[in-house]
């Protein structure tokens, strides 16, 4: 079973971090997943396979997003979508501010890229208090566009972020 595996790599790969940015927040850094070809490919799988002939696009949250969304759109057949940091898009943008659990920040897309209606798998690294996610889908609906799913490889189920997620079909493939 995919999903089983890919949360074993997970668990396996993933370096936790104490203290980063700050002073009692443990980070969790899925870059040696990553830079894993097994690792990678399994996850990419994992997270992709459920939303098969049922989405027209995967959007990335900037930055590690961006390999999920990319890897998974391959797998699929389907175009990518990239939500990014303020001033990196050219064309008109939507924005959306949304808080951290150690901060604020704000994601843009570009909403003439794909056509009204277009379905789209949302990937990104970790879900932690849903701030980004929650931006991300409301930037999607805002452009016109339909969320079809939220995929995360890790959720830090402590933080509570699916509460910002509601009605949302979510899937993580670890939930710590």
């Amino acid at each position: 079973m995919p999903a089983t595996r890919a949360a074993e790599l997970v668990s396996e790969l993933t370096a936790v971090v104490p203290d980063f940015p700050n002073a009692g927040i443990t980070f969790r850094d899925l870059t040696p997943v990553f830079a894993d070809g097994v690792a990678l490919r399994t996850i990419t799988d994992a997270l992709a396979e459920p939303f098969a002939n049922k989405i027209d696009a995967v959007a990335g949250v900037e930055a590690r997003g961006f390999v999920l969304a990319a890897a998974a759109a391959y797998a699929l057949g389907v175009g990518v979508l990239i939500i990014r940091k303020p001033g990196k898009l050219p064309r008109e943008v939507l924005s959306q501010s949304y808080d951290l659990e150690y901060g604020s920040a704000t994601l843009e897309i570009q909403p003439d890229t794909l056509p009204p209606g277009s379905r789209i798998l949302v990937l990104d690294d970790v879900l932690a208090t849903g701030g980004t996610l929650a931006a991300s889908t409301s930037l999607i609906e805002r452009a016109g566009w339909v969320v079809a799913g939220v995929s995360v490889v890790l959720e830090l189920s402590d933080l509570g972020g699916r509460a910002a997620l509601p009605g949302r079909d979510i899937r993580s493939l670890l939930a710590v």
